[in-house]
């Protein structure tokens, strides 16, 4: 069985035909023309195969409509699932780019070889997105740009970087 990708997590019911209001957790939305059949993870961990009759989006939002979902109170249930795809379903990226979760768990040394930590999360800032890299008691944040993320090797889950003077002292 495929791993999961959350594409998008329920923020509640929308109208009285069932349809939900649901956070985009992918760049890309047009993913949603033509998609399917989807999981729904609830925070128990409980899985749910779901079909989409239709979507459209609103402000920020999609609007999801599920087959069988078809009452307020039904879509209240989905509140705070994600709605995901198989990792094998995802959006083919470029050659240079890379999903948040495949950094995740990535081990960074420089390029010495020196160990540097693990990846615990891409954080988003507005300007370049920066990898938080954990050594175990100290945190590192590393701007996930290729002057300094020299290379990424997500089939070894490794990352060398060139970091500039300064960037792991603090």
């Amino acid at each position: 069985m495929d791993d999961l990708v959350a594409i998008a997590r329920v923020a509640k019911p929308r109208g009285i035909k069932g349809e939900v209001s649901a956070d985009l957790l992918t760049d890309f939305p047009e993913r949603f023309d033509g998609l399917k059949n989807v999981t729904a993870v609830f925070q128990s961990g409980e899985r749910h195969g779901l079909t989409i009759e239709g979507h459209w989006f609103q402000g920020n939002r999609v609007v999801l409509k599920f087959s069988g979902v078809d009452s307020m109170d039904d879509a209240e249930d989905l509140r705070n699932a994600e709605i995901c795809v198989g990792e094998s379903e995802v959006v083919e990226l470029e050659p240079d780019e890379f999903f948040e979760w495949e950094l995740e768990g990535c081990f960074v040394e420089d390029v010495t070889g020196k160990a540097i930590g693990t990846v615990e999360t891409l954080m988003r800032t507005g300007g370049p997105e920066l990898l938080v890299v954990r050594d175990g008691i100290k945190e590192h944040l590393i701007p996930f740009v290729e002057a300094i993320c020299v290379e990424v090797d997500i089939g070894e889950k490794r990352i060398i970087i060139d970091p500039p003077e300064g960037l792991l002292e603090f």
